[in-house]
């Protein structure tokens, strides 16, 4: 019953849950809103500045759940697996990212063409088993502290 609209943390929110319920194309409505030129809206309507921060009252909780709920849209490990590209809009057919941790301290890089997942990388930064997760397909790795993997799908 909630709609897209709002400022700031609200619209932060939203993009997280959108992407934590896998709807992709909410999520990234909701991120685009986000990243509004603020100087195209009327004063307390939110946006975001030139210098990319958050026009809204609460301008750290902008700035930093639409960084998260990019994430979230990505990478998410709170199943008890790591699932990936969970949340991926039409919108970004191709992309890449590096460097997001997961739950168990895994590490992931990844890359994806036309929506595919074309390149997966793990870091274990603690070692044991890790689980993964892309679309129906599940991997399971017992992985070594300080190792990389390259996995396929």
């Amino acid at each position: 019953m909630r709609t897209n609209e709002g400022q700031g943390w609200a619209l932060a929110w939203r993009i997280n849950l959108w992407a934590r319920l896998g709807k992709s194309e909410l999520a990234y409505e909701a991120l685009k809103k986000l990243f509004r030129p603020a100087s195209m809206l009327k004063a307390g309507e939110g946006g975001t500045y030139p210098n990319l921060l958050c026009a809204s009252p609460f301008q750290i909780d902008g700035n930093y759940g639409g960084g998260a709920g990019i994430a979230e849209m990505l990478v998410q490990s709170h199943q008890g697996y790591i699932e990936l590209l969970p949340a991926l809009p039409l919108e970004w057919p191709d992309g890449s990212f590096s460097g997001l941790v997961a739950r168990g301290g895994f590490e992931i890089s990844a890359k994806w063409q036309t929506g595919k997942l074309i390149f997966l990388e793990i870091f274990a930064k603690q070692g044991g088993s890790c689980r993964l997760r892309y679309r129906t397909s599940f991997k399971t790795l017992d992985t070594e502290k300080g190792r990389r993997y390259r996995i396929r799908f």
